[in-house]
């Protein structure tokens, strides 16, 4: 299942706040991802379609040096992750080493991925900052991936944060974090998070021109609304 680009665009424009807000609405309040942060707070908003890739413990007899799979499904999930998407990669919460380098992410950038989250380490700051791909971690780490890490499989439901994530599922970063929203309802959250975000502008208007919250926000009383829709009207006639 694709991405609409309406649906992209308005997801590159909302907050992850607004979206967690819509999603808990709907009963999914366990999909903001723990202890996953932008590696530079400046960078990209990003939004793309998951493609996963998992780690398991690294294992001597299994992915050595001496072992014929060494390296091969990390560099799969490389070339194979498609454009558009995001790779996000279940760590295990370990950073003691990196999940993935400045090489690794110039190849998902030049290929058009859309990111990679992880919830684990990435290595070569500088170098993933040059690269542009809007990166979320847990933190820097400079040691290889196979000090800790074993690539295991591609493409099949993860944890990562402490959120499932199905391949195919959309995600969603900004300075914030990271939130997953399943494929089925992300064009009716979109909406949904669209309309929240410009009554959210008009409530910091009024905010700041002194009104209390109370019959504001978070509950929305009758002179709100219609204030609301005033406030509407002139914008939509570009008045000030």
């Amino acid at each position: 299942m694709g991405l609409l680009d309406s649906t992209r665009d308005i997801l590159l424009k909302v907050a992850t706040s607004t979206i967690t807000g819509a999603l808990h609405r709907r009963g999914l309040s366990n999909m903001f991802m723990q202890d996953v942060n932008p590696l530079r707070q400046t960078q990209a908003r990003m939004v793309g379609i998951a493609y996963t890739m998992r780690f398991i413990p690294f294992r001597q007899d299994k992915a050595g040096p001496n072992a014929p799979a060494r390296g091969q499904i990390q560099v799969q999930a490389m070339e194979e992750c498609p454009p558009g998407h995001v790779l996000v990669v279940d760590s295990r919460g370990d950073p003691r080493a990196a999940s993935a380098g400045d090489l690794y992410i110039g190849r998902l950038k030049a290929r058009g991925c859309a990111g990679i989250v992880t919830d684990g380490g990435l290595r070569d700051s500088e170098g993933i900052l040059k690269v542009g791909l809007p990166a979320y971690l847990r933190r820097p780490s400079s040691p290889p991936s196979p000090i800790v890490h074993q690539a295991f499989d591609l493409n099949l439901p993860i944890g990562c944060g402490g959120v499932a994530v199905y391949p195919g599922d959309v995600v969603v970063g900004d300075c914030d974090g990271v939130v997953i929203i399943p494929a089925d309802i992300v064009d009716v959250v979109a909406a949904e998070v669209l309309a929240t975000t410009l009554y959210d502008e008009f409530a910091e208007e009024e905010v700041a021109r002194g009104r209390p919250l109370t019959g504001l926000f978070p509950s929305v009383g009758e002179d709100a609304k219609r204030d609301f829709d005033a406030w509407k009207l002139k914008r939509e006639a570009g008045r000030p």
